[in-house]
């Protein structure tokens, strides 16, 4: 072996570090796999969910919006409190806090109190990401980051490819409840794997809660997080109503709902990877390349709702519109300078503000009469909305450029 090769080996040191880091992001990711099975889960149980609770199944959408609500809430909120506490601290209380959600969710008696325990639910959910984000970009070369995060939001891609088919299928042969159940032991295994493997950074300072403020005084941070609440939206209209899409429109038997799914749970992987890779490449540019992208996929998903074959198609491609994450997330640390916590955490908000808006927009086309294939077109609406406000902070940083 040549001297040069030898040069190329990791050093006895270097692979503990790499295997540490290794396991530090499993955890995080395990985190975000329990988190995405149950923001996502309601979607492929809406019409089981309805039946059980005797409400319609946009009423079940509004449910998916109390989760999203919590989310909002929660982010700046959580951030801003735990903002003095270590980050290996607050990522097992906002993990323990999850999973009480959601065995309340699992528990809720009725429609009103299950509203309750989602908004609940979605508390620690943005906060969660957030500070994962930071903990991964901390464990790479600066260059590295937007991949780093694009692999802790992997557990919440692997959720809507895997989680998500599982724990409809779960709740179709059983009870929708066990599904919130089997989310609730997940992030318990969370809770474990990030006390055995997440070490207290002695190098981290605990920050100021009125420091982290300052990040909402910058406007490219309210740009990026615009971008996210609206463009975004999209997503959550088409695949909150993909279930009775695929019952009412391509006329599919009901155990086939979980395919489609998992169809969704494919694109969202490959977008996540893609949205990294693109960020290396393009930095904030990305961001206008994925809302192109978005707008094309969801014109045409009608005309693919039509058929199985084309309908599992466009899933992919809706969920690949999940690119938009980490190009938006790594621009926000890149924007927030010292309020890295709140930044970070607020665009998970912004995310669920799409959460929230995506489902009430969609629910609204479909009560006016325009059927479950006009989430399509109002998604592109709104992808369309991202769109302009990218190229509205394209201009502001044109003439006001960041510090280097």
């Amino acid at each position: 072996m040549s001297d040069s090769s030898l040069e190329a080996l990791p050093s006895a040191a270097e692979v503990p570090a790499k295997v540490a880091s290794w396991l530090i992001l499993l955890a995080l990711a395990v985190g975000g796999f329990a988190i995405g099975t149950g923001e996502f889960v309601i979607m492929g149980l809406m019409p089981d969910m309805a039946a059980d609770l005797n409400v319609s199944e946009p009423q079940v959408g509004h449910v998916i919006s109390s989760y999203a609500v919590g989310v909002m809430v929660g982010a700046p909120v959580l951030a801003i409190f735990g903002a003095r506490l270590r980050r290996r601290h607050l990522l097992l209380l906002l993990m323990l806090f999850f999973a009480a959600g959601n065995m309340g969710s699992a528990l809720a008696p009725g429609y009103q109190s299950l509203m309750l325990a989602r908004f609940i639910a979605g508390l620690p959910h943005g906060a969660y990401f957030g500070v994962a984000a930071l903990v991964a970009a901390s464990l790479v070369a600066p260059n590295k980051r937007a991949a780093a995060v694009s692999q802790v939001m992997l557990g919440l891609t692997l959720a809507i490819l895997i989680g998500n088919p599982l724990a409809t299928m779960l709740g179709q042969s059983i009870s929708w409840r066990y599904a919130f159940v089997a989310v609730a032991v997940i992030a318990l295994i969370t809770v474990a794997m990030i006390a055995l493997f997440l070490p207290l950074d002695a190098r981290h300072k605990p920050s100021n809660p009125l420091t982290e403020l300052q990040a909402f005084r910058r406007p490219q941070v309210w740009f990026a997080l615009g971008i996210g609440a609206i463009g975004f939206a999209g997503m959550f209209c088409v695949f909150s109503y993909l279930a009775m899409t695929l019952l009412d429109v391509t006329k599919v038997d009901r155990a086939l709902v979980p395919l489609a799914m998992a169809a969704f749970g494919v694109g969202a992987i490959i977008g996540n990877l893609a949205g990294g890779w693109l960020f290396e490449r393009l930095q904030f540019r990305a961001v206008g390349v994925v809302l192109v992208w978005s707008t094309l996929v969801l014109l045409l998903f009608p005309l693919a709702a039509q058929a199985m074959w084309s309908i599992l198609l466009a899933s992919v491609a809706v969920g690949s519109m999940v690119a938009l994450s980490p190009p938006l997330q790594t621009r926000l640390m890149d924007v927030a300078a010292d309020a890295q916590t709140l930044a970070a955490s607020a665009h998970h908000a912004a995310f669920n503000i799409a959460n929230a808006l995506g489902p009430w927009l969609g629910g609204m086309a479909i009560v006016a009469g325009f059927g479950w294939t006009s989430t399509g077109y109002v998604g592109a609406f709104t992808a369309l909305g991202g769109l302009g406000l990218y190229w509205l902070a394209r201009r502001h940083e044109r003439r006001h450029p960041l510090p280097a």
